[in-house]
């Protein structure tokens, strides 16, 4: 089964804590990383994280405050002096361009590669990247300023072939791929091997659904229906709903109703606010509504996987 895999590098607030980074995660879909959001201290946690520079394509941005973006010239600069040749797309509410432009005018001067910047409607539901493995679009959330979430759909896989029929057959390794494509195998008598007899079902494809920061928002379920894998902000216990609703942020148990609306496979909460020291009350609330819910923390890897 391909990769597809969420690594949390951060799940802190505004303010700093000695127990979180700054939000940033990195989703890795058969290998091509892709960052949301980047927040101060993030290309240290790649590289605790071992993760690949050169494997990096893109970042998204999910709104203009420093915890989620203040990062984002610090992991262009180090790119810079890595030697990277490949284009870098950055993509994030509109004013982006203004925000991150002149930080690589004024610091990446000779800069080995092009970063492409890519201002988004956060008011809109759309694809806005596709690839051979993966479509992403943007979820319209409401906070403070204009902020969108990001959903990753892993696109249908081919079928399995049968390592079975691969040696009762002698099939050369040149056909496989054109099996898996729907072509029968024709045997050098002439006997002809239909394809589904020679494979097994494709995997279901996966999907992720990046919710950051947001006051609770239920219009948002119909693009995130039957996610696998749900990260939504909680920065407040529901003891503080009424903060939550100030600040344009969500609670624990509000994270976990969208959850369960959308049928998600699993939760995993963060954005926890800096007021908080003990965390494991947020746990409490959201599975109280949605059990399959883990608490986000730095370095955590989230596989998703298959059901059978």
């Amino acid at each position: 089964m391909e990769k597809f895999e969420v690594t949390i590098l951060g799940c802190g607030c505004a303010l700093p804590t000695i127990r979180h980074f700054g939000a940033s995660q990195v989703v890795n879909i058969h290998e091509k990383l892709f960052m949301v959001d980047c927040a101060e201290a993030t290309q240290l946690q790649f590289r605790r994280n071992k993760l690949k520079f050169n494997h990096l394509g893109h970042i998204f941005i999910t709104h203009l405050h420093g915890d989620h973006f203040f990062g984002a010239i610090g992991i262009i600069s180090t790119m810079s002096l890595l030697g990277r040749t490949s284009t870098l797309h950055v993509w994030g509410p509109i004013g982006i361009e203004q925000a991150l432009q002149p930080q690589i005018n004024i610091f990446c001067q000779g800069m080995t590669f092009n970063v492409e910047i890519h201002p988004l409607d956060t008011k809109k539901h759309q694809m806005i990247f596709e690839d051979r493995s993966v479509e992403i679009y943007t979820i319209p959330l409401r906070h403070r300023v204009p902020c969108c979430g990001y959903l990753f759909k892993e696109k249908p896989l081919l079928p399995h072939i049968r390592r079975d029929m691969i040696d009762a057959y002698n099939i050369p390794i040149s056909q496989i791929n054109n099996i898996k494509l729907g072509m029968d195998y024709i045997c050098p008598d002439g006997t002809v091997i239909p394809h589904t007899r020679l494979t097994t079902p494709a995997d279901s494809p996966r999907s992720f659904a990046y919710c950051s920061d947001t006051t609770y928002k239920p219009d948002i379920i119909p693009y995130i229906e039957n996610v696998d894998l749900l990260y939504h902000e909680a920065t407040f216990t529901d003891e503080e709903e009424k903060e939550a609703n100030r600040y344009f942020h969500s609670t624990a148990s509000q994270a976990a109703t969208i959850a369960r609306d959308c049928h998600a496979r699993q939760l995993c909460i963060g954005h926890f606010s800096s007021r908080y020291d003990d965390e494991s009350i947020f746990l409490e609330q959201a599975r109280t509504i949605f059990p399959n819910t883990v608490l986000a923390k730095e370095n955590l890897l989230i596989p998703l996987t298959i059901e059978h």
